[in-house]
């Protein structure tokens, strides 16, 4: 009798789930959660590292990352435009990163099970545009002789599907940090890298259209304040997706042992000797 009275008595205790465990922080198992943020992370450090490795390759003359565009280590070469001579070694490198980062981006926002119970096409329709878009560079080489043969054109709206989808995305996700389960500081700082980014490209865009054939000397540097802010809040979106679910049953486990004694000792002495 007096082992049912604490039974019942606990049962009646028992929080019920939090919104936050129910649609943020704590939604979906843990191993979905952990996929999501490692896809998070790995389209980023595709693109970052075939950059890199690219860049490297380009030594006559060296490769710069304020003068040059992105586009140019995606151009085998030897070719010009804008002023700027193309020829990248490791072309290929570059254009794998360009169609497979947008990919791996888009799979990790649709392994996000947070995102169910909200409007999940405003993630998922940057998150496409931004893949739609690394397919388009990676696919249509800028060069010169794309430009002449119109085939520039779609090098163009693949890059500013990029910037414009990766932006955009980045401000989503930061708006709906709960649904991801993200802290706020983190959900802050992805708005701001998206502004920044938005704010880069439309600089870019002005500097292209009023340079004529002869860019200025930060071309690359613009182009990069359109890029590699999304990229790096991503990364860092990616990894707090995973860190966080990690630490939230280490922290109900002591709440549960700590409850169960006070319940018995509300009982009144009834639970009987042990």
């Amino acid at each position: 009798m007096t082992e049912d009275t604490t039974v019942r008595s606990t049962v009646r205790r028992a929080k019920p789930p939090t919104n936050a465990q129910e649609h943020g922080n704590a939604d979906g198992p843990q191993p979905q959660r952990r996929v999501a943020g490692a896809l998070l992370i790995a389209g980023p450090v595709i693109f970052l590292l075939g950059e890199f490795i690219s860049a490297a390759a380009w030594t006559h003359p060296a490769y710069s990352y304020t003068y040059n565009f992105i586009s140019n280590l995606g151009v085998h070469g030897p070719s010009t435009l804008f002023g700027q001579y193309m020829h990248s070694p490791l072309a290929w490198v570059m254009n794998a990163g360009f169609f497979l980062f947008g990919i791996t981006i888009l799979a990790g926002v649709a392994t996000l099970r947070d995102l169910a119970h909200g409007r999940r096409w405003a993630v998922l329709g940057p998150a496409a545009l931004l893949a739609v878009g690394g397919v388009l560079l990676a696919l249509y080489p800028g060069s010169g002789e794309a430009l002449k043969d119109g085939t520039g054109e779609y090098h163009s709206m693949g890059a500013f599907a990029g910037f414009t989808g990766g932006n955009v995305l980045a401000i989503v996700l930061g708006r709906r940090w709960q649904r991801i389960g993200v802290s706020a500081r983190m959900g802050r700082a992805l708005v701001t890298v998206g502004v920044i980014g938005l704010i880069s490209m439309l600089l870019y865009l002005a500097v292209i259209i009023t340079s004529g054939d002869h860019v200025i000397g930060i071309i690359g540097l613009i182009e990069r304040g359109a890029v590699h802010p999304f990229l790096i809040g991503l990364v860092c979106a990616g990894a707090a997706i995973c860190g966080r679910r990690r630490r939230d049953p280490g922290q109900q486990q002591p709440r549960d042992h700590v409850r169960r004694p006070v319940d018995r000792h509300r009982t009144g002495g009834r639970a009987g000797p042990q």
